[in-house]
């Protein structure tokens, strides 16, 4: 049960980052217009290029039901603990739009739900056997 939720709550945060991360690519004055006029359009285009290259990843994670490796694990987790970071610091003091507070909300329901969903022994932490970590190569 809680392998699928992980699942499930990857599979959304792949379809939000990669979402949200093209929208000011594809339309940004609807982009600006919800979360405020931006100064540096290439950063909002790097941005969001960069959160659907997360995304991306985390999608294929879910798809291909490996959301137990300990990559995609942290991936996940610290790509959210990051946005929200920004979100919280830059939101709170008023540089930033309040609406970025909203999505602080859903960075850190992401990194609740995460953490809710593992269980000892539920992320494969392991490097692999010794004599698999290299192609071939059988370490002494």
């Amino acid at each position: 049960m809680r392998d699928r939720l992980r699942q499930w709550l990857l599979a959304l945060q792949s379809g939000y980052y990669v979402l949200t991360g093209i929208w000011p690519l594809v339309h940004l004055p609807s982009f600006e217009a919800v979360t405020g006029p931006k100064t540096d359009d290439w950063l909002v285009h790097m941005v969001g290029l960069l959160a659907a290259t997360i995304g991306i990843p985390i999608g294929m994670a879910a798809v291909r039901n490996h959301g137990r490796t300990p990559e995609v694990v942290v991936l996940a987790v610290m790509s959210a603990l990051a946005f929200a970071a920004i979100d919280l610091w830059y939101g709170i003091t008023g540089r930033i739009s309040g609406i970025y507070l909203a999505d602080a909300v859903v960075q850190l329901g992401l990194v609740t739900g995460l953490a809710l969903t593992h269980r000892a022994h539920s992320v494969d932490w392991s490097l692999g056997t010794r004599s698999n970590r290299k192609a071939n190569i059988d370490v002494p």
